[in-house]
Parts: C-alpha cells; structure tokens; sequence
C-alpha cells in the first residue's frame, strides 16, 4: 500500500495536508451525522435556537414508527432484489459487450459502438411513456420485473468494460489462450474476467446506488403497495405535516446497505481508482 512521506523539515506542508483531508472527510460525514442526529430526536430540535450536537435516545422508536407508516420492510425487499439483480446483469453483460467492442473485430463494430455512446445523451424521461405502454402490454406493470428489465444493461457500463478492457486486456494473453483450445467465452471468463476485478467493481457500487436511489420509474410503475425504499420514504412526507424526524430515520436506515455494499467493494475500488490515476 503506498504511503505519502514528506522530507524532514516539512511539516507545514504535512499539517495542510492532513488538514485538508480531515476538512473534507468532515464535511462528507456531516450530512450522515446530521441525518442520524435528527432522527434520534423528535422534530422539536429543529426549531432549537442553538440545535443539540449530540444524538439522542428516540433512533429506534422513530425506526419502529417508519416500519408501522409504510411497508418499509418490504420496500427495503424490493430494493435488494432490484438493485441487486440489475447490478449483477449489468456487470456481466456490460463486460461481455465490452470485450466484444475491445477485443474482436466484427462489421459495424465501431458505428455500432458510436450508436450506444450517442444514447448518452438521451435523457431518460423521453422514454417513460413509451416504456409504460409497452410494461402495460406485456402486464408487468405493478411487478418488479417492470423495474429491472429495462434496466439489465446500460450505455454507460457498456462504454466503461469497453474502455477499461482496451489496455487491461492485451492481445498476446487472448492469443495464448486461443492457442491452448479456449473459446471465445472461455477466453472470456479466464482471462478477461481477472483484468477487470477492480473495474467491474466501481461500475457494480455506481450501478447499485444508481438502482438503490432510482424514484422516477418504480414511482411510476410499480403499485403503492408494492413500492422500493425510494418510494416508501416519499409517502412518509405526503402528508401536510412532514415528521422529519420519521422522514430521516428512514433515510438512515435506507443508506445501511449502500454503504454494507461499499464496504464489501471497497478495496477494489481504491485499486481501480489507483491503476486509473497511474494509468493517467
């Protein structure tokens, strides 16, 4: 792992440095820290002249309380089950298309590619209609699937494997690998697939989070009683009085398994991070 090391006789170089970071992890943490604060509390502490620092004893009872609003137990379901499904799809099928596009010649590969790249730029709400008729003639309107189908692979994961891929994955690895009797889906999972661990999972956390936060469409699409943690935690401020308090616990415990996730894929994701900026 390496380690930032300063000359001696520099330490007001080291202070700004450290200070800096310790600014800017502060700031990242403080909206967390805000969120779990009010929701220990009761929405009185907003109107406080001076507002507490320290939580307080009512996290768990707001928590009971979000569970008796809404179906937040089967929302928090539908989210894993959603995010979860078109995370790994997207992981796969976005490496196989990129491995395609990186590492073998085909007619139309380059237009073919430019076509999923100008899809971009094509804002997501232009497709909503069209997109619920056709939910609604196949009747999945109200189901889960509504939710993940359209979302199975995306233009982005498709252009990130593909770029990654370019210079992770050398010819000379495929064609030792061609030599030794492997397919082109066994070339695939035995030397593609390793190169491209850290990449994989930096679009598997944005896709995940991308799935987790997504409001529009499951708003649309799916029915009130069968919603994800998104559209849960909309009904808890639909009425004329918003219970922050209620409306945060919520929160909190919706950001539990995005932040689980992190932690599981963290590693990799500094290592990508890493090659990219020594790439770079």
């Amino acid at each position: 792992m390496t380690t930032l090391r300063f000359p001696r006789g520099h330490g007001g170089s080291r202070f700004f440095v450290y200070a800096t970071l310790i600014a800017f992890v502060a700031g990242s943490l403080f909206p967390f820290y805000w969120s779990f604060l009010v929701a220990s509390r009761d929405t009185g502490m907003l109107s406080d002249h001076l507002p507490p620092l320290l939580p307080g004893g009512n996290f768990w009872a707001n928590a009971v309380r979000v569970f008796d609003a809404v179906p937040f137990w089967k929302a928090l379901g539908n989210s894993v089950i959603v995010a979860g499904t078109v995370t790994l799809t997207t992981v796969l099928f976005s490496a196989l298309a990129g491995f395609a596009f990186a590492k073998m010649r085909f007619r139309g590969s380059n237009g073919l590619f430019v076509f999923i790249v100008v899809t971009l730029a094509v804002p997501t709400q232009l497709g909503v209609i069209p997109l619920f008729i056709m939910m609604s003639e196949l009747g999945w309107a109200g189901h889960l699937q509504a939710v993940i189908v359209p979302n199975l692979v995306t233009a982005f994961g498709v252009f990130w494997m593909r770029q990654y891929i370019v210079d992770a994955v050398p010819y000379e690895l495929i064609e030792a690998a061609r030599v030794d009797g492997c397919s082109v889906f066994g070339t695939f999972v035995h030397v593609c697939l390793p190169a491209i661990r850290p990449a994989a999972a930096v679009l598997a956390m944005f896709t995940f989070m991308m799935s987790w936060n997504d409001f529009l469409w499951p708003l649309i699409v799916l029915d009130a009683g069968n919603p994800t943690v998104q559209v849960a935690l909309e009904k808890l401020q639909s009425g004329h009085y918003v219970d922050y308090s209620l409306v945060l616990a919520g929160t909190t415990l919706a950001t539990i398994p995005v932040l689980i996730v992190f932690l599981l894929l963290g590693r990799q994701i500094v290592s990508g991070i890493m090659q990219g900026a020594v790439k770079g």
